[in-house]
Order: structure tokens, then sequence, then C-alpha cells
């Protein structure tokens, strides 16, 4: 179930035209991670981490800590992880940030 972070953000990959991206994406055969939204050819992965400033879970240590194991994981095996917070899901700052790693994809 998407989250009204989430939601708002696919809506803004649907007003810019961009490739719509997949829900809940599972990425390592051996752990339940999971990524918000993900666009798999281009191992692009997006995270929007809620919560960030009323001491949320991404906030704490251990949940500082799992992510941290779930991004270094992704990484060593080959994905781009973008993370953002609600805040820049809300701006506009992070689909522009997508919207530029589309980009430099598609032209790679």
């Amino acid at each position: 179930m998407s989250s009204t972070l989430e939601t708002l953000f696919d809506f803004q990959v649907k007003a810019l035209c961009l490739p719509p991206p997949e829900a809940e994406v599972r990425f390592d055969p051996a752990r339940r991670w999971r990524f918000d939204r993900a666009w798999r050819p281009w191992k692009l992965a997006v995270e929007i981490e809620g919560g960030t400033w009323v001491k949320g879970r991404h906030s704490r240590g251990s949940g500082m800590r799992g992510d941290a194991e779930k991004y270094n994981a992704a990484t060593l095996q080959g994905w781009r992880v973008l993370r953002f917070t609600g805040d820049m899901v809300k701006d506009g700052s992070a689909i522009k940030v997508v919207e530029e790693a589309l980009l430099r994809t598609s032209c790679t």
C-alpha cells in the first residue's frame, strides 16, 4: 500500500511523462528488503524517507543501521539508490533528481 508521499511521487512521475516505476521492488533474494519505487531496467531505486522530523524509524539508531545495510547491499548489486525526505517530494526537488538520473541513464 502506498503512502501519501509515494502517491504524490507517482503523480509527479506521470505528470512529467517519465517511465513508470514499479512499487515495492524486492532486490535481494536472501532478504525481504524492498525499494519504495524502482526502474529495474536501469537499476535505479527511490526511497522516500517518511518521519524524518518526528523521530521516525529512519532517524533512530537501529533504523539507520538497517537502512545503511540495505543501501550498501543494493550498491554492491549495482543499484543506484536515490533517497528523499517527504519535504523533497512535496517541493518537487525529488522528482527533478529522478528526471536527471533517468535522462543520464538513457544517454549512456
